[in-house]
């Protein structure tokens, strides 16, 4: 790509993979199925007596008899055979011979359907026994336990076997910038351990070539690359990600030129199949190291790529383990604990310890728990808005939760980082973890921000750094990473606690429908009963009352007869209140507007005639409507007022109040007696079928009214409860929900 292409907009995206040329230490030419050559570098005339023109569409032998192979006739296309019947190039390549009297290696590559053909000279040095020296080189890293010392050891076995004047160990982070993490220089080189780099000096596209092709040269940085020439049968470009000779952007060039590097190589360092860094070699001077050397380093960079992950999956291995401890404890106490909050966050084993976290907060049943350091009740209050109207995914992290949040700069030194776990977004229940805030100073190797040079055609040119030297800067307002383990762990265990509320649930929901039906099956049972029993009592009561008639009895007999048919009387009004019971259960709700003015109107009127009392005082005072069945809310009230002038009959005046209240959600009535009121111990059994108080056995009653009552309110999806203490009267509460779009 020529220099007047790259520019600010594409930069990013430059196709660096189809330069067009190559570097020119060597020539490349490029066959296709048929063994014609389709492509050719057009410095060729400096290593043959042929020019790229010549060659283009010739079938290889051509090429062939122009190198002059005399040993073996068709020994490039015999190559060609093998690999192409082994599907892979690796064990053919290198294919050493001599030409004009110099040795030469043929690379074969692939290029889509293409085969590269790519001649490079073979180093003029001194021969070793390079399989000696890797052996002690591997033996040397591999001897280290500790990561640094596998990083320093290898960069200085890369030298020792490279020469090149600096190596380094550059280690990529997330957002693509990097970091020397280990070096061995020349003595007379200024240290760059530590020096970051931005993500933009190695842009993605590079990074991307870098797993593909894990080794790369740059022998001379002012050398001229060599253009390839075309056949132009293909309007594609052709694909140079496989070779060796590639030629190297522009900017990436004057970048090392400002750097003052001639000469640059680079060892790819893979770790599950991503990048996790590179061994780079810079030169002062222009520097070649052949095919075969340059495999070698590769394999150390393999041999390294797998000591990194051996190292890194027992340190992952030991976290897990950790995590996987307290998960298995945190989900016993799920399963063991109907109190899913305890289960959480009471026990040795907390959703603290599934993360490295310093602070967490359980959001749950319109409850807020927290655990270790977290910012205040305010500071969440404000948080937790933000995250129920912004998180919607199920696992949200981030390292600066000011970035996203502002108002989270003022806690940043204990909370930083965040992850946030949803359990539900419908009812807003979270598991939320907190980070604190690292400070870091990081060192850049001169200020990361590129500067641009305006062009003729106003756009702006990226121009390389030309100062490398330290520019600091501090980072605040940021915390440690959340690791892929403890996001695993966090996910596993929303998972769990999923799972465990369905599990409740159902067994809640299946616990439910039997209870349903029992109560059903009791309520019929109870009706039956009851309305089989009114005969036999029926029964009784006339035979008593023939008995009575008999003159020859004693008035002891006809006391005991009397008291045989009161007794019948009595319990056929509490078979009568039973019906009523089992009835409320049976009957559907016919829901309508209620006058209840008129209605308590009419109770009072019937109560004054039956006490016929001088001494009772019934008042009233707002009357809303309610919403529900006449019958049965007729019910409600007539039990609840003729139960307050019944218990307050001994008090003098009696005085009984009732009145209603509408607020936002429902409309609430009560009922005020100044009777004998009742032990707050006894409160909880007031609505239980024939409960009857002790300061009121000597007055009448069933003890079934006020079961029918709470009845009729839990049909009507509302409440009732009392506000009573002994001798100080009773105010009793029945509060009904106002109309649904189902009940209008």
């Amino acid at each position: 790509m020529a220099d007047d292409q790259v520019n600010l907009s594409n930069c990013d995206t430059e196709p660096i993979h189809i330069p067009g040329q190559i570097q020119s230490h060597g020539f490349l030419v490029v066959v296709d199925a048929e063994q014609q050559i389709q492509f050719c570098s057009d410095n060729i005339e400096q290593f043959l007596s042929v020019s790229a023109a010549e060659l283009i569409q010739k079938p290889l032998h051509f090429l062939e008899s122009e190198i002059g192979y005399s040993l073996k006739p068709n020994f490039i296309a015999d190559q060609l055979n093998l690999a192409k019947d082994a599907k892979k190039f690796d064990q053919f390549n290198p294919f050493a011979f001599n030409l004009a009297g110099v040795p030469y290696h043929l690379i074969i590559g692939l290029s889509g359907g293409y085969h590269l053909l790519e001649f490079e000279p073979v180093a003029a040095t001194a021969p070793m026994d390079i399989e000696k020296v890797i052996g002690h080189t591997l033996f040397e890293i591999l001897g280290k336990r500790v990561l640094q010392d596998l990083l320093d050891d290898t960069a200085t076995q890369i030298r020792g076997i490279t020469g090149y004047d600096r190596v380094m160990v550059y280690r990529f982070a997330e957002d693509g910038h990097g970091e020397v993490v280990s070096e061995a220089r020349k003595d007379d080189l200024p240290a760059w351990l530590g020096l970051h780099y931005p993500a933009s000096d190695i842009p993605k596209q590079a990074r991307e070539l870098y797993k593909l092709k894990l080794t790369r040269l740059i022998a001379d940085v002012n050398t001229t690359p060599s253009r390839i020439l075309s056949s132009g049968t293909d309007p594609e470009p052709l694909n140079l990600t496989n070779s060796q000779l590639r030629a190297v952007s522009p900017i990436h060039i004057q970048y090392l030129k400002n750097m003052g590097v001639s000469s640059s190589f680079s060892i790819s360092l893979i770790y599950q199949n991503e990048l996790w860094g590179l061994i780079a070699c810079h030169h002062s001077s222009p520097k070649f190291i052949d095919y075969k050397s340059r495999q070698s380093a590769r394999l150390i960079g393999q041999i390294l790529s797998s000591a990194l992950e051996y190292r890194q999956n027992d340190k992952i291995q030991q976290e897990q383990e950790e995590f996987i401890y307290h998960s298995k404890q945190l989900f016993s106490h799920l399963k063991e604990n109907d109190n899913i909050e305890a289960a959480l966050t009471s026990n040795s084993s907390t959703i603290l310890d599934i993360v490295k976290a310093s602070g967490a907060i359980l959001v749950y049943n319109n409850k807020i728990t927290r655990l270790g350091v977290t910012p205040n009740d305010v500071q969440l209050s404000g948080l937790i808005l933000w995250v129920q109207k912004n998180i919607a995914r199920s696992l949200y992290h981030n390292v600066s939760i000011s970035a996203v949040y502002p108002p989270a700069w003022f806690y940043k030194d204990i909370a930083s980082g965040m992850m946030v776990c949803v359990l539900s977004k419908e009812i807003k229940e979270y598991i939320i973890w907190f980070k604190p805030e690292i400070i870091q100073t990081v060192n850049w190797a001169g200020n990361p921000n590129k500067s641009f040079e305006p062009q003729e055609d106003g756009m702006k040119q990226i121009s390389p750094r030309n100062s490398f030297e330290v520019w600091k800067q501090t980072v605040t307002g940021t915390s440690a990473d959340w690791t892929t383990e403890e996001i695993k762990s966090a996910m596993n265990l929303k998972e769990e606690i999923i799972y465990i509320i369905n599990a409740k649930a159902s067994a809640l929901r299946l616990l439910n429908e039997k209870l349903t039906l029992a109560y059903e099956e009791l309520d019929a049972f109870s009706y039956t009963i009851s309305h089989d029993l009114k005969n036999p009592l029926a029964v009784i009561k006339s035979y008593a009352q023939l008995l009575e008639r008999d003159k020859s009895l004693g008035q002891q007999g006809k006391d005991f007869l009397k008291r045989i048919s009161d007794r019948a009387d009595k319990m056929n009004v509490m078979i009568s209140e039973v019906l009523n019971y089992s009835r409320v259960g049976r009957l559907d709700i016919v829901y309508k507007s209620v006058d209840i003015a008129v209605m308590v109107k009419d109770i009072i009127a019937d109560l004054k005639l039956l006490y016929a009392s001088p001494d009772l005082h019934i008042s009233t005072g707002e009357m809303p409507n309610l919403h529900g069945d006449r019958t049965m809310i007729l019910q409600v009230f007539s039990n609840l007022i003729s139960n307050a002038v019944k218990y307050s009959q001994q008090s003098r005046p009696s005085i009984i109040h009732i009145e209603g209240e509408v607020n936002a959600e429902e409309t609430c009535y009560s009922v005020r007696d100044n009777g004998l009121g009742i032990v707050a111990e006894d409160h909880p059994k007031l609505f239980e079928l024939f409960n009857r108080l002790d300061n009121a056995k000597d007055i009448e009653g069933s003890g079934v009214g006020l079961a029918i009552v709470k009845r009729i309110i839990s049909k009507h999806q509302g409440r009732i409860w009392v506000e009573s203490n002994l001798g100080a009267g009773s105010v009793f509460y029945v509060a009904f929900r106002h109309p649904t779009p189902a009940h209008p």
